[in-house]
């Protein structure tokens, strides 16, 4: 009987190792673009903000621009249940665009719910259209703060550093090479993409593939590990015998 409650102590052990490993890390705040985000020229860009909680919706999103590096033009569509707010902060050192001096920029994006915002279990996408991109920086950081309907605040505005994992990141939008193709502004009548008519409300199955495998495995090693615990019950009963 020793024997066999200190195998069940093991494999129960063993399971909730497996399972803790399998846990999949939270999902952050972040910024997709669609197609490439090129220094110099403009890119439209989705703010993927997850629900990681499982007893309030998110309800606000506010997304601040960074001053060192200010764009002329940041542009939000609109989104289904939600208002947006659009603030302004005036410009140390003006911008000159298409030969106009531009005086002031977008410092910060505020959506808020109308509705009943991002249920837990979801995600939704808010999309951004962004210009000139900066020439002289490979990535923006773009810190975040997402509200809950329990009054909780999520900062989302640690500065990624190599070689330290962040609690809560700040979202980055890495920018590339500039091309011939990446210097002019977005037509003013360009239909928009299939993803951004959509209303950009997802259930939160995020990376499913690489879910299902992680599971997969840990099945595969739970059942070695019984596998394994079976054989040494069947040895002792062996040897006792």
């Amino acid at each position: 009987m020793r024997t066999s409650a200190r195998l069940c102590t093991l494999v129960a052990a063993t399971t909730i190792g497996l399972m803790t490993v399998a846990a999949p890390a939270s999902a952050h705040v972040s910024v997709q673009p669609e197609g490439a985000a090129a220094r110099g020229g403009y890119a439209t860009v989705n703010v993927k903000v997850p629900n990681e909680r499982d007893n309030a919706s998110t309800v606000k999103v506010e997304m601040s621009l960074p001053a060192e590096h200010p764009l002329s033009s940041v542009m939000p569509e609109p989104v289904p249940g939600w208002e947006i707010e659009v603030a302004k902060s005036p410009l140390d050192k003006p911008l000159e665009v298409h030969g106009r001096k531009i005086t002031e920029a977008v410092s910060k994006v505020t959506w808020t719910a109308t509705g009943k915002g991002i249920e837990p279990g979801y995600f939704q996408k808010f999309p951004l259209s962004l210009g000139r991109l900066p020439e002289n920086t490979d990535q923006l950081v773009l810190k975040s703060v997402q509200t809950y309907g329990n009054k909780e605040v999520v900062r989302w505005i640690e500065v990624p550093e190599e070689g330290r994992e962040a609690e809560h990141p700040a979202p980055v939008l890495a920018l590339s090479e500039a091309d011939a193709g990446h210097g002019t502004a977005p037509s003013a009548g360009a239909a928009p993409t299939a993803a951004a008519q959509d209303s950009g409300v997802r259930k939160a199955e995020g990376d499913g593939t690489d879910t299902t495998a992680r599971w997969l495995g840990v099945t595969g090693l739970l059942l070695g590990a019984l596998g394994i615990a079976a054989a040494l019950f069947t040895g002792r009963r062996r040897t006792g015998a």
